[in-house]
């Protein structure tokens, strides 16, 4: 069973606050099963933007049910190219949830949160 997008979503924010980094939500999506994009901001003008990973990358031997990958080729890319992507993919899925996380050293502990 998937876990609900919005428990996914407060429980990485939760993650992230235990660390010491400010996360918020940007966009909510839809409740159940909207899609999780996460910006890791440098604070230095760049940021890693990471979303569901292609079907393609899903491990089917992983515990969890959302995966995630780089979402430009680019890490570390200028927040213009970030935000243009971003504005995109609202446009083709109003649904999505878009959080911000602010962190210099680029963390995102996306492999330790249950169900992601």
């Amino acid at each position: 069973m998937r876990l609900k997008t919005a428990l996914w979503v407060a429980a990485y924010l939760r993650r992230c606050q235990v660390e010491g980094m400010a996360a918020v939500v940007r966009r909510r999506g839809a409740e159940d099963a909207g899609a999780v994009f996460i910006r890791i901001d440098r604070l230095d003008g760049t940021s890693d933007l990471f979303g569901p990973a292609p079907q393609s990358e899903f491990d089917t031997a992983r515990e969890t049910d959302r995966a995630f990958s780089p979402s430009l080729k680019e890490r570390s890319a200028p927040d213009a190219a970030i935000e243009a992507y971003l504005a995109r993919e609202v446009k083709f899925d109003p649904d999505v949830w878009i959080v911000e996380v602010e962190d210099r050293a680029g963390r995102n502990f996306l492999n330790l949160i249950a169900g992601g």
